[in-house]
């Protein structure tokens, strides 16, 4: 009798083990969950780029969260959203040459 409820004492302390140890395990994200977080993480270092605060940001991060990005087409990275909108400011400004360059290089080094 004294061995068999030792018995089931042990396999029941190896059982709680095993389950305690299942909870405590770092799970995989699912590809939807990673992609959300991936989406949250551009968006934030996006708005941190932008030197947003308060209510813009959040309305920032509202629409960011909120766009779809084509399942072909790759998101911007913050450098690559950086060099679009310094390139499309030079453009409105119709700068060429030594002047572009130095736009550019300004432009890209602010808030860096």
């Amino acid at each position: 009798m004294r061995l068999t409820t030792l018995w089931l004492l042990s396999a029941g302390l190896l059982l709680s083990a095993n389950v305690m140890a299942a909870d405590t395990a770092v799970k995989t994200p699912s590809p939807a969950q990673a992609a959300q977080q991936k989406k949250m993480t551009d968006c934030n270092q996006q708005a941190a780029t932008q030197s947003l605060k308060g209510d813009d940001r959040k309305k920032f991060m509202s629409q960011c969260l909120k766009a779809q990005v084509h399942p072909d087409e790759k998101a911007l990275t913050p450098q690559q959203q950086k060099m679009k909108s310094c390139h499309a400011e030079a453009a409105t400004k119709a700068l060429k040459g030594d002047a572009r360059k130095t736009f550019m290089s300004t432009c890209l080094k602010k808030a860096a």
